[in-house]
């Protein structure tokens, strides 16, 4: 049997790797400018955390979840995405004390399991970048994170992002909204789709963003959300369009947009970019202020989003946005000879340690392939190294461009290889 990796994985190699981790440090450093800490949270969670919170009757639950029992008989999950796990660790750590400077704000990095049908941009081992706020039930809460993700998009160069903006009320007119729903579905029940009929049951709301045909005309002159928002929830959304009016982010009202997740309410977003003419959501979120409370932790609120990363990068790709993902290296030594083994590791740690970045040949191959893969690693300098150099203690260092030279002593090399690049540029 070949060994290959399971479906719905990839793995990611060095060349993609760098740009992997050029988006993910230009995300640290975007949330650090809005005072975010990184939070690591296990890989898996028992069942429950998972189930509580994201709603048993959501597709992720149904359908979608790497779950298993332990050797202990733990009923244990591969996370599926990273909300949940952020605020279970909010609860347990008690970040809610008085003493903890509010709103807490984190965010995360890491790979997230569902057990789904792969397809573009959708693997069943997915990375996911997230941020999560707690202790603020402030309107420009949410809009200061919408900008957060905003400014991520501007910084890494992608074009033609719109935002998407829904208020699903507060509990009270979202429960009002479901029953106008549920009595404007149900006599059409029998042209809706076998899963919208399910959710008919479990999870009205769920219909409106079906991305089956039937469904979609179904919902096409459903009752507004916004017709049945409370004084409070009214007021709430007025100030988040006033907020992102005033920071010059246009968005569009999207009232078929209702997030899959159970535990949304107020504010809700998502990003969305044109590839290949389809619509693409980029980033979605919103908030959640009954979520901590269900985890057994005080009345708290909470606002948040995630992102694909696998899916960013494909946008990234599709919109030919080349990232400056460095490829140079400062030094390439070509060794020649048995005897200049030993020197050659000797000088290009020296060479490391003084922070530069540096190879040579392990292979003893020929100086014409040698200098071959100097210029595949495009080495900005070639030394040459073979045992009358050893004997002499000086080599010669040549600008692998311009072909200029100059001499340098060991001693040199060990001590100040920055000064002997210099002289070559």
């Amino acid at each position: 049997m070949k060994l290959q990796k399971p479906k719905g994985t990839q793995d990611i190699l060095p060349l993609d790797a760098a740009k992997w981790q050029y988006v993910e440090n230009v995300a640290r450093e975007t949330f650090k400018k809005y005072n975010y800490g990184e939070i690591r949270t296990p890989m898996f969670e028992h069942y429950e955390v998972i189930s509580r919170s994201v709603g048993d009757t959501t597709d992720i639950v149904t359908k979608e979840m790497y779950d298993f029992y332990d050797k202990g008989d733990r009923h244990i999950t591969l996370r599926p995405e990273g909300t949940a796990p952020v605020v279970r660790s909010f609860v347990e750590n008690k970040l809610f004390a008085p003493e903890v400077q509010k709103p807490v704000k984190m965010y995360y990095i890491g790979s997230m399991f569902r057990y789904e049908r792969p397809q573009a941009g959708r693997l069943r081992e997915f990375h996911q970048i997230g941020v999560e706020a707690f202790g603020s039930g402030n309107p420009a809460t949410d809009v200061e994170t919408i900008a957060m993700a905003y400014q991520l998009f501007q910084e890494l160069g992608i074009k033609d992002v719109t935002l998407h903006l829904n208020s699903l009320g507060s509990p009270v007119s979202r429960a009002a909204y479901r029953q106008a729903l549920i009595d404007y579905l149900t006599p059409m029940r029998d042209s809706l789709s076998k899963d919208s009929q399910r959710r008919l049951d479990e999870n009205p709301l769920r219909v409106l963003d079906s991305k089956e045909k039937e469904d979609k005309l179904a919902v096409e002159n459903a009752p507004s959300i916004l017709d049945y928002l409370d004084e409070e929830s009214q007021a709430h959304f007025d100030a988040v369009r006033d907020m992102l009016e005033a920071l010059q982010i246009p968005y569009v009202i999207d009232t078929n947009m209702v997030r899959g997740l159970d535990y949304y309410n107020h504010t809700i977003f998502e990003f969305i970019t044109k590839v290949d003419k389809a619509d693409l959501t980029i980033c979605a979120g919103g908030r959640y202020d009954g979520l901590v409370e269900y985890f057994g932790g005080p009345e708290t609120p909470g606002f948040g989003f995630g992102l694909g990363l696998e899916r960013l990068l494909l946008i990234l790709d599709k919109q030919g946005i080349t990232l400056p993902v460095e490829e140079e290296m400062d030094v390439y030594m070509a060794v020649l000879g048995a005897g200049a083994n030993g020197k050659a590791l000797e000088l290009i740690q020296a060479i490391r340690r003084q922070g530069f970045k540096a190879e040579r040949d392990y292979l003893g191959r020929k100086i014409k392939a040698q200098f071959k893969s100097a210029d595949t690693f495009k080495a900005k300098a070639v030394i040459t190294l073979g045992e009358s150099e050893v004997e002499a203690g000086q080599v010669t260092i040549k600008n692998n461009a311009t072909r200029q030279e100059v001499t340098a002593s060991f001693d040199d090399i060990m001590t100040d290889f920055g000064a002997i690049l210099e002289q070559l540029n």
